[in-house]
């Protein structure tokens, strides 16, 4: 958490961007849902002990560098909306969005900018 809050705080979004392709060349397996899922939740839960704002594109970010430092790599999703405007990031494990239960979301938002494993 704290390396997601420090490159998005101190340094311009393109360094985030560049951290998040270079942990995808980290050795691992592609996570199943729910290890991504459990990975996302101990993130949510270290993001309340933070003083400071940690929004989605924080615990998103810190999410995927956690998995990618445990040997797991999930897809690191940046996205807008037209009606009504709106960002948001998040997390993926194969076709699953982690990090927002079902009846939480209001999509669709459109990837703008998706970090995996290119092989």
């Amino acid at each position: 958490m704290t390396l997601a809050l420090f490159v998005l705080r101190l340094l311009p979004v393109r360094f985030a961007v560049a951290g998040a392709r270079a942990a995808t060349h980290l050795p691992g397996r592609a996570a199943p849902p729910r290890e991504a899922e459990g990975t996302f939740a101990a993130v949510r839960c270290a993001a309340r002990l933070w003083p400071g704002r940690a929004a989605c594109l924080e615990e998103s970010l810190a999410a995927h560098f956690a998995a990618a430092l445990t040997g797991r790599r999930v897809r690191w999703v940046i996205g807008a909306r037209f009606i009504p405007q709106g960002a948001h990031a998040w997390i993926e494990a194969g076709t699953a969005i982690i990090g927002q239960a079902e009846t939480d979301r209001v999509w669709p938002y459109v990837p703008a900018l998706q970090v995996e494993r290119s092989n």
